[in-house]
């Protein structure tokens, strides 16, 4: 199933919960996600910088991608309680470090500690195709996937809904984006870029664009490297 998750605050325990990031998660209907952590600056209460401008990597809380799965289980509880017990394998990871099971180190420590995060799922929102295509089918998810482990590179984008969020890692240098749609008014419309971290090219522009196009299979070329369409909904 596919989501729009934003974290509204995240808790090391026994101090008060906050959000000092912007944090998005998408994940497409076949599990697949591009989850995007930005460090907010100052006061800032929502956005992560600039609309379209580039921010240092010191912005860059954490980029992953990769794939999750889900598990229903039930507690030895008399009664039982039914849940699930979700997992996310990491295939491309801005850190060299994984968390588990709600206990990570704290960056402003340093200390590993307890954790809990709250989050909220956003409503999956309807994008209108710019440029209409006869027999070509809208699209609600569009992703995309590059990878040459000779050369140490690996990509992944997610287009869901409203938002386009993509990760490339190139050795030891990282580039991501964040883009949204936003219906036309006064102050304009479509699909603009919200973050941009780090100099590589990615294919935001042929999935917010001309996604609706696509088919699995299809090759795109973005610089030096060949992305592949590998889910399409």
């Amino acid at each position: 199933m596919c989501d729009i998750s934003v974290r509204e605050h995240i808790r090391w325990l026994p101090d008060a919960a906050s959000e000092p990031t912007s944090t998005i998660v998408l994940t497409s209907p076949e599990r697949r996600f591009v989850d995007l952590r930005i460090l907010l600056a100052g006061d800032e209460p929502t956005s992560a910088g600039e609309e379209g401008g580039n921010l240092p990597l010191s912005r860059l809380d954490w980029a992953i991608a990769g794939t999750s799965s889900s598990t229903p289980r039930r507690s030895e509880d008399n009664p039982p309680v039914e849940y699930s017990h979700a997992e996310w394998h990491h295939w491309i990871n801005s850190r060299t470090a994984d968390t588990a099971n709600g206990r990570m180190v704290n960056p402003t420590t340093g200390i590993e500690t307890d954790y809990e995060e709250l989050w909220r799922s956003e409503p999956i929102g309807s994008v209108p195709v710019s440029v209409p295509v006869p027999g070509a089918a809208g699209a609600t998810c569009v992703v995309l996937k590059m990878h040459d482990d000779d050369s140490r590179k690996r990509g992944m984008l997610v287009r869901l809904g409203q938002y386009c969020q993509a990760v490339v890692r190139r050795g030891d240098l990282i580039t991501v984006e964040r883009w949204k749609w936003t219906a036309a008014d006064s102050t304009g419309g479509g699909w603009t870029r919200q973050v941009k971290i780090g100099d590589g090219e990615l294919p935001t522009d042929f999935a917010t664009e001309f996604g609706h196009e696509a088919e699995v299979g299809d090759e795109v070329k973005v610089g030096a490297d060949i992305w592949e369409v590998v889910e399409k909904s």
